[in-house]
């Protein structure tokens, strides 16, 4: 692909935020579809438009190379109310979809060739101890849902000429954002544990091998479709709570029961006690070679201080 312009929703976020550092030191412009434009600190060809986080002009994405969509609510954003659960749906269903509707309105000479979407593991369900690769039929429940709609409006640009990857992403592990900064303060005091029994499968990335796999599917021509964003050594939940422990010198003797987690959390509780083996087979079939193919490896670069600053940094861009 050329060096062209991407737009991109979710730049201030944790992928997002690395993506575009990467996609910067690449000499690319990068152009920001953002609710607070004030907080993108602009560099080079960069732009920035304010949006609503649903509804895309046709004409922020003129000319460019590429979109990258990631931006959507938080799963674990509050209370799953059904407000909640509406701006869940939403922000990744709706805005998969005007986004789509803005592609096809340009010209195609003017139109980006490629479109690279986020989506996740929930797409499958429970699997149990079964190796799961990109083949595998969605499953049911509310984010399994989720996720067949938000692919399967992203996926409607390939009737306009525009090549897709939908990115489904596994836990994404950083040290400032997403799910292992919720739990580091917890671990840190001695209150780790395993969650609902510590038996189902856990399907973690490193946030650098997540970033370098949205660029590959922007830059690899090859690669259409969905791929598993997850590293190859997929643990046990048991297993990570023992290993975070260990990277940090904390006991983790504590445990939250299934049923705990499924009164608090409702619909979006199977992204924590649902049993995902994901194997990244799409990713390995491109040549991808993971950084942080071992969970002790990956932990062991994030607890670090010594990567706090650029952490800080990629995060915010």
């Amino acid at each position: 692909m050329t060096a062209g312009d991407v737009v991109l929703t979710g730049g201030s976020g944790l992928i997002g935020g690395r993506l575009a550092q990467r996609l910067r030191e690449a000499g690319r412009g990068v152009r920001f579809l953002t609710r607070d434009p004030t907080r993108i600190a602009l560099r080079g060809g960069d732009r920035a438009f304010g949006w609503d986080g649903v509804h895309v002009e046709a004409q922020w994405l003129d000319g460019a190379e590429a979109v990258v969509h990631l931006a959507g609510e938080p799963i674990f954003g509050g209370l799953p109310t059904a407000a909640r659960r509406e701006r869940i749906w939403s922000s990744r269903v709706d805005g998969a979809r005007s986004l789509v509707n803005a592609l096809a309105a340009l010209p195609p000479e003017r139109r980006p060739r490629t479109l690279v979407c986020g989506s996740a593991s929930g797409y499958y369900g429970d699997s149990g101890d079964d190796e799961i690769d990109e083949r595998e039929p969605p499953g049911p429940g509310f984010l399994a849902e989720l996720c067949r709609d938000w692919e399967a409006e992203a996926a409607r640009a390939r009737e306009h000429g525009v090549r897709v990857c939908s990115l489904r992403f596994g836990v994404v592990l950083a040290r400032q954002g997403g799910a292992l900064a919720l739990m580091l303060p917890i671990y840190r005091v001695g209150l780790g544990g395993a969650i609902g029994g510590g038996r189902q499968w856990f399907p973690w990335i490193h946030v650098d091998d997540c970033a370098r796999l949205a660029e590959l599917a922007l830059e690899r021509d090859g690669v259409s479709g969905p791929l598993n964003c997850a590293a190859p050594g997929c643990v046990r939940n048991a297993e990570f709570n023992a290993a975070l422990a260990r990277a940090l010198h904390r006991p983790a003797f504590f445990a939250v029961p299934a049923f705990a987690v499924r009164v608090v959390l409702r619909d979006v509780a199977p992204a924590l006690l649902s049993s995902l083996r994901l194997v990244p087979a799409a990713a390995l079939k491109a040549g991808f070679v993971f950084r942080y193919p071992t969970l002790e490896a990956a932990l062991a670069e994030i607890v670090s201080t010594r990567t706090a600053p650029e952490t800080a940094r990629a995060a915010h861009p």
